[in-house]
């Protein structure tokens, strides 16, 4: 007997050995999602603080993660957060300490401290941050890569052309001498940045245009946008600029009903109404696109080839296809030559950068500076 114990003995080991071999190879197979048909090599998963629905910022990112998972080798998920950001933590925490995901995505400033605790505590998981940046001085987020936009340099070429058709009087509706109304969801850096952008390029086209700028402290209230919007008419607002998410849907409503027009952001929410809702779509000129979708895919196409710079954030703008303006509305449809000659020479003027902008994120860093 004890010749037989001797005996297995040295090759039970080895099975042993061999067996946790198999299952750690198993382990990460399983985490970097490669299969044996090659389809899927990644895994991604989106938290979104707050819900879908928005038909802007939160709707064009999961659009991106719904062309990732048709065009590449991604399996793909979106969590919705909910309204609710006590729970947004703990959200994000599950999904990131789960296992089932390479890289795990997030946005907006809120859920900057969020990802760069995370980071630390699950450094083998990568995560993308989208509209906003974690401290990398002063957080150990190697494995964070993040990404910014100018979404001030959409907003000036949208503020133009709204002060330039009020200058000219082609909007149907809008009595002479009327300005312009700008509604942001918080005050926030990037919502001043599109504020701020908004209103310089309005100055540049007519340096006597009135604006009245005004914060609805949220974006998923559109009763709230709509009763700024009817106040900021009867004062006088032809066109109104709003940067609001979900709110400026009831913004876009009161302009509607008041033959008065919207310059919309994110999505192209003329395009999003045109069939829907076509009273609502003709009040839409233009809107200042934020291609969250462009953003994401580009992402994960990098990260699929390992090539995505961790530890670093990327400032995409119009030169970078990161931020653009709605081509079409029955507006813009119409728009004269010599007009639209104009408004292609400011685009060229802000790529090639001869258009000095002012920027939201410099004005809070000012502010914090004291």
């Amino acid at each position: 007997m004890n010749a037989i114990f001797r005996y297995l003995l040295p090759r039970l080991a080895w099975t042993l050995i061999l067996l946790a071999l198999l299952s750690l190879l198993a382990h990460w197979s399983d985490r970097l999602a490669i299969k044996a048909n090659g389809k899927t090599q990644l895994r991604a998963v989106l938290f979104i603080n707050g819900t879908l629905g928005d038909k802007s910022f939160f709707d064009s990112a999961a659009r991106g993660m719904r062309r990732a998972g048709h065009e590449l080798p991604v399996s793909v998920r979106v969590v919705e957060g909910g309204n609710d950001p006590t729970r947004w933590e703990s959200g994000l925490s599950d999904l990131a300490d789960s296992g089932d995901y390479d890289i795990v995505l997030a946005g907006t400033y809120t859920m900057v401290p969020y990802v760069q605790r995370l980071a630390a505590e699950f450094p083998r998981t990568r995560f993308v941050m989208f509209d906003a940046t974690v401290d990398y001085a002063h957080c150990a987020c190697g494995n964070v890569h993040s990404i910014l936009f100018r979404q001030n340099e959409g907003a000036y070429l949208a503020g133009y052309l709204a002060a330039m058709l009020l200058q000219a009087h082609l909007l149907p509706g809008v009595p002479p001498n009327a300005g312009l109304g700008l509604v942001g969801g918080m005050q926030l850096p990037v919502i001043d940045d599109y504020l701020l952008g908004f209103g310089a390029g309005a100055r540049a086209a007519n340096p006597s245009v009135r604006m009245a700028v005004q914060y609805a402290n949220g974006f998923s209230d559109p009763a709230a946008g709509k009763d700024i919007a009817n106040a900021q008419i009867a004062a006088g607002a032809g066109v109104i600029f709003q940067a609001a998410g979900a709110t400026g849907q009831g913004v876009t409503e009161a302009a509607s009903e008041a033959h008065r027009y919207t310059v919309g952001v994110d999505l192209d929410q003329y395009e999003m109404y045109r069939h829907s809702n076509p009273q609502r779509a003709a009040a839409i000129i233009t809107s200042v696109l934020k291609n969250v979708d462009v953003a994401i895919v580009q992402a994960l196409t990098l990260a699929l080839r390992q090539q995505l710079p961790y530890g670093r954030a990327d400032s995409l703008g119009l030169a970078e296809g990161g931020i653009g303006m709605a081509p079409h509305s029955e507006v813009l449809d119409r728009l004269p030559v010599p007009l639209r000659q104009r408004l292609d020479a400011v685009r060229a003027d802000l790529v090639s950068g001869r258009v000095r902008l002012p920027s939201g994120f410099a004005s809070a860093s000012a502010e914090a500076r004291g």
